[in-house]
């Protein structure tokens, strides 16, 4: 993995601990020698874990659509930023520049980005880890409702863990490192239907 790309607030949150592993995960990132890929925001866990990795000098590439933000939001001291027509041009660069998916703590834009990144790979658009850190619990709901949907009959056990799950940023690089994706991905060949 060269670059990860990290989905995460433009907010700070309510938790201290949001802020605190946003940036140990950019310290993490730069001591594996690894560029970040991220959506361009200065504000929030978004900008924190960008201001981390180049207090260091390291690589950090925005991606950011035109006219959709208010100028004092982008982040003018990247490495290098994308400026895209949209946000589904947004998705597709930050996923073409980006070897992995990390999500930290966020609203709305971050959970549709991170099960974006997941479904793309269970189509086979892509083979890359996709991650959730699951700082204190924030995922836990959303975990549950994975589970819920594997149990349901709507994601088949063998997908699940196609979202890594950790609460430490040092595990979970360690996972997505080692990460191999489903070799049979076709989800409905299971079915009665399908035979």
């Amino acid at each position: 993995m060269k670059y990860v790309c990290v989905f995460a607030g433009s907010n700070p949150g309510t938790n201290p601990k949001y802020e605190a592993i946003a940036i140990q995960l950019g310290e993490e990132l730069m001591k594996r020698n690894m560029g970040l890929v991220y959506g361009g925001s200065r504000l929030g866990l978004m900008g924190r874990i960008a201001n981390t990795m180049l207090e260091e000098n390291g690589q950090v590439i925005g991606v950011m659509p035109k006219g959709l933000f208010r100028e004092e939001v982008i982040h003018r001291g990247l490495t290098q930023l994308y400026e895209v027509a949209d946000m589904h041009a947004r998705k597709a660069k930050m996923g073409e520049l980006s070897d992995a998916f990390i999500a930290l703590p966020g609203g709305y834009g971050t959970l549709e980005e991170v099960f974006e990144a997941v479904s793309w790979g269970q189509l086979g658009i892509h083979h890359k880890p996709v991650g959730l850190l699951n700082i204190d619990c924030y995922y836990q709901p959303l975990i549950d409702m994975v589970n819920n949907a594997v149990k349901g009959g709507f994601i088949p056990q063998r997908q699940a863990s196609m979202l890594i799950v950790e609460k430490d940023p040092v595990l979970l690089l360690e996972r997505m490192k080692s990460y191999q994706a489903p070799t049979n991905l076709h989800k409905w060949s299971e079915l009665p239907e399908a035979k």
